[in-house]
């Protein structure tokens, strides 16, 4: 058996996959995905693995593809297909979480001014959440307090389209990490310069128009709960919402406690990956009206930096586990696992 690990280094995923291969005697070797002889390249390896990046936009263009032919020829690659074609798109969870009968907010999809502009004339209950398709960390998701707003986003959506890329919200996050000493002002002078001459990926995808993605609002949360599954592990945070704002993903306020998780939403993950078939999921909770979990978002790419400071982590019976948690480590073994069932 042998290991290709991308060279790609987001969040040190690369040096982890690296350190479990060398600690554990497993063969591995780096490729370069972005080389016309890729297939051949790794013609030797059984397992692949491509942490590809959801605004690296050569990774956008074509990691997936490159993923899926390598997984249809019988090769054992992460992510799969299952784990993520839905990612870094809010429009695609919509559905995939709806046909699986997962907890969600109401979410509403349309494809027509005509359609969202009479739906918003008789709608009452006000705000509403809009969401691009795409972006992390908050990006991309705004709060729409009445119909007068709802309609100049229906609008803006159906005629000039959105950036990929929010140079706005960019600063503002910069400048708020910045105060908190959580970012250098080198970050801020960086963003100044992204509002003036863009980014890769917004230079490279075309605006998004041709559609509106809203979502009911669940009122009175100061958190959400990410939990995320790695086969029959579960690990979970708590993140606090930024001050003045409802929006929590990405706020850096993270609480590490495991008596502050509610074991609810571990439940929901666990039995939503089943349903999914996933190898990983990240899922983000936050409560409705009544205190029940409910999931706004799933992605397979987080930054799994910030869970290896985890105390341990629930099994699939909710039983807990206290001690180092390394969620990359996991993943390499859930495809060291599938392999050996399916080749052994």
């Amino acid at each position: 058996m042998k290991v290709a690990i991308h060279t790609t280094n987001w969040q040190s995923f690369k040096s982890d996959m690296i350190e479990y291969c060398e600690a554990n005697n497993i063969q591995f070797r780096l490729f370069d995905g972005f080389r016309t002889d890729i297939i051949s390249q790794i013609k030797d390896c059984d397992i692949i693995v491509w942490h590809h990046h959801h605004t690296i936009a050569k990774d956008r263009i074509v990691a997936q593809q490159i993923l899926y032919a390598l997984e249809q020829s019988g090769k054992i690659v992460f992510p799969d297909w299952r784990t993520a074609w839905h990612f870094d798109d809010k429009l695609g969870q919509k559905y995939l979480l709806e046909a699986v009968g997962a907890p969600i907010p109401e979410t509403f999809a349309f494809f027509s001014y005509s359609d969202v502009a009479a739906w918003l004339n008789h709608r009452t209950d006000f705000p509403l959440v809009f969401k691009l398709r795409g972006g992390a960390g908050s990006l991309n998701v705004s709060l729409v307090k009445n119909k007068k707003e709802g309609l100049g986003i229906a609008r803006k959506a159906f005629e000039g389209g959105f950036p990929n890329y929010n140079a706005k919200e960019d600063f503002k996050e910069n400048w708020r990490r910045y105060i908190q000493g959580k970012a250098s002002f080198t970050d801020v002078l960086k963003s100044v310069r992204r509002a003036f001459v863009g980014t890769e990926f917004s230079r490279t995808f075309p605006l998004q128009k041709g559609y509106v993605i809203f979502q009911e609002f669940m009122p009175d949360n100061d958190h959400d709960t990410r939990i995320i599954t790695v086969g029959e592990k579960a690990i979970g945070i708590k993140r606090m919402v930024r001050n003045n704002d409802f929006r929590a993903s990405g706020s850096g306020f993270i609480v590490y406690n495991q008596s502050e998780i509610d074991i609810r939403c571990v439940k929901i993950a666990f039995e939503t990956t089943e349903k999914l078939g996933a190898t990983v999921v990240a899922y983000d909770f936050v409560y409705d009206k009544n205190k029940n979990p409910v999931i706004v978002e799933i992605n397979y790419g987080y930054a799994h930096r910030a869970y290896d400071q985890c105390p341990g982590y629930w099994d699939r019976q909710l039983n807990w586990h206290a001690g180092p948690c390394n969620s990359v480590h996991w993943i390499l073994e859930k495809l060291i696992s599938k392999y050996e069932n399916q080749f052994q």
